[in-house]
């Protein structure tokens, strides 16, 4: 989904269509839970300090969030990916991979029940979400970015909504990216990397194996050249078991009792 929990609010609330609006961090001591797309010229993006947002864009407009209303929109959504597919792995509210494999020949092909997604999404929800198609869920995840809107200081470009990785693109379109878009990358990981003079896909993929488990252990430098040539075998699972539940609040003011 485009910006979530900004873009539920904007459709609630029309006034607040076209202008910055900020989802969480109310108090000075909150986070940022999500920006729309006309905050994001100014650096605003998610997790960051409250105080840190508002420096940014003193203009925006800020919002508390109602996560009820976000788990409902999000119900909605679920069912329309599940009018397509049953196989739905829910990462997020706002976010899952589809196995739609047994459903080409009822709904057509994967970029075709992409644009469906949307559609419908768009219709019936009134909100806009980007969407990638390819044979796995690491590349379906990267073309799901490349999808969505970008905002710059005077327009928002509206993206293109659905980016395909067909098969045998795999390699000319991961290869451009930086290296930062591959998932175990981090600030610390990437430091090395680019000590080593690696800030692309494509400088990663040719680099010497050996090389790059020197710099970071053999594990991770397996599965870096693993994601490097797109390779993901995992299968979307729709009754993953809970890992963990977790909650977290931010207080306004230090606490120092047990209690």
């Amino acid at each position: 989904m485009d910006a979530f929990y900004a873009s539920v609010e904007q459709r609630d609330h029309p006034e607040l269509r076209g202008r910055p609006v900020i989802v969480g961090g109310t108090s000075d001591r909150g986070v940022v839970m999500a920006a729309s797309y006309e905050a994001r010229p100014s650096g605003v993006r998610s997790a960051m300090p409250a105080v840190e947002a508002r420096r940014r864009c003193p203009d925006a407009v800020f919002l508390p969030g109602d996560m009820a209303k976000y788990r409902r929109v999000s119900a909605e959504i679920r069912n329309i990916f599940c009018s397509i597919t049953p196989l739905v792995e829910p990462l997020s509210l706002d976010e899952a991979f589809l196995d739609v494999t047994g459903a080409r020949r009822l709904f057509g092909d994967g970029a075709t029940i992409a644009r469906r997604i949307r559609a419908e999404i768009a219709d019936e929800l009134a909100l806009g979400c980007s969407v990638g198609v390819a044979s796995n869920k690491f590349l379906a995840k990267l073309a799901s970015v490349e999808a969505q809107p970008r905002a710059h200081a005077d327009r928002i470009d509206p993206g293109e909504g659905v980016t395909v990785v067909s098969p045998g693109s795999e390699q000319a379109f991961l290869d451009p990216l930086p290296v930062q878009r591959l998932w175990g990358v981090g600030p610390a990981t990437l430091e090395k990397l680019v000590r080593l003079g690696i800030t692309t896909v494509r400088d990663l993929r040719r680099v010497d194996p050996a090389v790059l488990a020197t710099a970071l252990g053999t594990n991770q430098a397996s599965h870096l050249a693993a994601l490097a040539v797109g390779a993901d075998d995992r299968a979307v699972e729709p009754d993953r078991d809970a890992k963990s539940i977790g909650h977290e609040e931010t207080y306004p003011h230090d606490k120092h009792t047990h209690e």
